[in-house]
């Protein structure tokens, strides 16, 4: 079966999934309005990160003939965000995939959004603390991946032991979620924490995770929270700590963390497939618009990567599917 063929079965498939769906009949509902335009909205926006979300974006649209474009700040920026969004709706597109980094910042402007005819659904990250007008959410369950990586890592950690926790930005509740994951577990045990923020290039927070553990020489241990300092705190390991016990582990996917693995120096990290979160909201919102079948949430997953298979997903890596 082709590429494209499985594409099409895929969006067949999710047109007939019971449970989530809905028709409506309504001054918004505009199958006659073609091409349909989506814009994604995000912050980070030329992250490598987002390089398989942009694939599934580019897929989704191909196969059902929409016009999608990936909008964005260049860091976290939420006043910014947010003025993209009013943006986009003045300029006509027809629905709206955000990235929902913060439970409150975007409320307003998503009812606006919606209030307008413009449906929103989040990607990547989702507001699930406070009441928001997103008709749906293709992300990771991120509290739940953050105790999957507390639960992975526990074993090899001796209790008591300290540990440097890494963000690469605050203010993001992903990483925030997924922080207080992880640590709930890891309390449980006694281990003990330190968390610093290394800046969202891998380069740079090599430097400020080398400095950490310079200052800590009890720190055997490194648990990333988002890919740039994931990657970054197996390159500083790799530098100057390859000997000693020294390992790291964190969430989601670049060619350096997949060499790190290869390597020995980041023992595993938690894919969130990115892929799906670009090719899911495409194939929703177009239901939505074209057909009044209401979103669904769906569970980007928390698929563990690590030595046994890091070579097959390196592969897709490079095609930018994962």
């Amino acid at each position: 079966m082709s590429r494209r063929s499985v594409l099409h079965s895929i969006a067949i498939v999710s047109l007939l999934l019971p449970g989530c769906a809905g028709t409506r009949e309504s001054a918004d509902y505009r199958p006659e309005r073609e091409p349909l335009r989506i814009a994604f909205i995000t912050c980070a926006v030329d992250q490598k990160f987002f390089e398989p979300v942009k694939r599934g974006m580019q897929d989704a649209a191909a196969m059902l003939g929409v016009d999608c474009a990936f909008l964005g700040t260049e860091g976290v920026d939420l006043a910014a965000q947010a003025a993209l969004v009013r943006q986009v709706v003045a300029a006509g597109y027809d629905g709206i995939a955000l990235n929902i980094i913060d439970p409150e910042a975007f409320d307003e402007v998503v009812a606006e959004a919606v209030d307008a005819g413009v449906p929103v659904m989040a990607f990547n990250v989702d507001d699930h603390a406070t009441p928001n007008a997103r008709l749906g959410a293709v992300c990771q369950r991120l509290y739940k991946a953050g105790r999957c990586l507390g639960r992975q890592a526990l074993p090899h950690i001796p209790a008591d032991s300290l540990v440097l926790m890494t963000q690469h930005d605050r203010g993001v509740s992903a990483l925030d979620d997924r922080l207080r994951g992880a640590q709930e577990i890891l309390g449980a045990k006694g281990i003990r924490w330190t968390v610093v923020i290394t800046g969202n290039d891998a380069q740079r927070g090599t430097e400020v995770i080398l400095e950490a553990l310079r200052e800590s020489p009890d720190i055997r241990v490194v648990l990333g929270t988002g890919q740039a300092d994931t990657e970054a705190a197996g390159l500083a390991i790799e530098r100057e700590f390859a000997r000693g016990g020294y390992w790291a582990a964190g969430f989601d996917l670049s060619p350096g963390t997949l060499r790190l693995i290869q390597a020995g120096h980041i023992r595993f990290t938690i894919d969130q497939q990115p892929y799906i979160q670009g090719f899911q909201p495409v194939v929703q919102l177009t239901q939505y618009l074209r057909y009044g079948i209401v979103p669904a949430d769906v569970d980007a997953g928390a698929g563990i990567i690590d030595r046994s298979n890091v070579d097959q997903v390196l592969e897709l890596s490079r095609r930018k599917l994962r």
